[in-house]
């Protein structure tokens, strides 16, 4: 049996470098000229009220319009480019909006007649991807007949990585992808995720690793400059290799090991043949989980600080996107709440499975569905709920108060801009530019 290809190439010059990356696994082959493209990037999270860390974490702008150019030259005009932005509140229309225009994919529109897509405002059709496993995905995609994935090289803190076959989860709905972090433990985030490449067209990845992030899969991880490109018309190989170049064995990836099995196909690259550059010299290691203590009820950096009274278990796969955002939030109010003293023995659960503990003062179920889950369990002193799907900031703000965790005023005054103070690490760092994200 013929191997299957994936190229690696260095990123050095707009548009030759995508195009030898594609050209050096024949990646336009099978492509259709008279028939309808769609191209997903990895446009996971934007926030129209503030700058935050895009690199590593969004498709950068630049591959996309060398795509589109290369496209344009073979003569197809039926171009169509979509994702399912995540914004604070999931009802939000003009973030999508204010994305589309800053990333400059409006100009993409104009220049080369693309149709531009927010996939939460388009129709959805009910897929079954494998048995027991159903979710209503866009229609646009699965009437394409091919398909360009355009994910970044990145991790991710709960799948492990978020390359090919994670980015098409942007493809589902709210209500699937929240059914997606389900309590099933058989058809858990990992086996579903594993199965989203079942129903797609013909297709195409092309991951973008200009910039690498580590513990993603959003603004709060590590970016690194990698200017690596990775691309096959075999998206499962594409990941593979993808994710020994984070530095990750694919038999630590739950949901590529489902895939393999599905297939039958080896995780050791033995059945890949790569052209290009060499796997083992652009490979670097990139951390993908946040390191908590041993017994994981609070991050290890708190734990050093000396933070006490107070545990937060670890987040788990159950927990899904909206939850996650504020979860994050939640766990700068504590740390910015601590004055030196012991809070009164407070417990907060997320997710979907999580038990409170006995003896625990005062039990926090962040989300309605630890909400639902937890809210008549008799081990629980005192109720704190924070109900809602997602829940509202109003919701949290009043229960750490109710708990006695006195967050300055700021945190929440200001949520929607939380995410600047991640810029930081950033600054003075020629590397990290703009220019990636812009269309000129």
């Amino acid at each position: 049996m013929s191997k299957k290809v994936v190229s690696i190439v260095k990123y050095k010059d707009p548009l030759v470098s995508v195009k030898k990356a594609i050209e050096l696994v024949d990646g336009f082959e099978r492509l259709p000229v008279d028939g309808k493209i769609f191209i997903k990037p990895n446009l996971v999270y934007w926030n129209r009220h503030c700058d935050f860390p895009k690199w590593g974490m969004l498709t950068t702008s630049r591959v996309v319009e060398d795509v589109i150019r290369l496209l344009k030259e073979r003569g197809v005009n039926d171009i169509s480019i979509g994702d399912g932005i995540i914004a604070d509140d999931p009802k939000d229309k003009e973030t999508p909006e204010d994305a589309f225009e800053k990333l400059g994919y409006n100009l993409l529109k104009e220049r080369y007649g693309v149709k531009l897509y927010d996939l939460f405002s388009r129709p959805y059709e009910k897929v079954e991807l494998a048995e027991g496993v159903t979710a209503k995905m866009n229609s646009d995609m699965l009437h394409s007949d091919f398909l360009i994935d355009i994910p970044v090289l990145k991790t991710h803190a709960q799948c492990v990585v978020s390359l090919g076959i994670k980015n098409l989860k942007g493809f589902i709905n709210i209500a699937s992808r929240k059914k997606f972090h389900g309590a099933d433990p058989k058809y858990n985030l990992h086996y579903n995720v594993a199965q989203l490449a079942n129903k797609i067209p013909e297709s195409l990845t092309l991951i973008d690793g200009i910039y690498t992030l580590e513990r993603g899969p959003t603004f709060d991880g590590k970016a690194h400059r990698s200017d690596i490109l990775v691309a096959s018309k075999d998206m499962f190989s594409a990941d593979l290799v993808g994710s020994n170049l984070l530095g990750i064995d694919p038999a630590d990836v739950p949901h590529l090991v489902q895939v393999g099995k599905d297939r039958s196909r080896p995780l050791d690259l033995s059945d890949i043949e790569i052209k290009g550059e060499s796997l083992e010299s652009l490979a670097k290691p990139h951390g993908w989980e946040f390191i908590y203590k041993k017994n994981d009820t609070l991050p290890l950096s708190y734990a050093k600080a000396g933070i006490g009274g107070i545990s937060y278990p670890k987040y788990d796969e159950t927990m899904c996107t909206f939850c996650s955002f504020y979860n994050g939030v939640i766990l700068v109010a504590i740390k910015e709440a601590w004055k030196g003293e012991d809070f009164d023995n407070i417990e907060i659960l997320t997710g979907k499975i999580k038990e409170p503990t006995p003896g625990m003062n005062k039990t926090i179920l962040l989300g309605q569905c630890q909400y639902n889950k937890n809210k008549d369990n008799p081990i629980i002193n005192e109720c704190i709920p924070i109900k809602g799907c997602p829940p509202s900031v109003e919701e949290i703000q009043s229960a750490l108060k109710q708990a006695g965790i006195r967050v300055p005023s700021y945190i929440f005054k200001n949520i929607e801009k939380a995410p600047l103070i991640f810029l930081n690490k950033y600054k003075g760092k020629p590397e990290f530019e703009d220019k990636f994200y812009q269309i000129v």
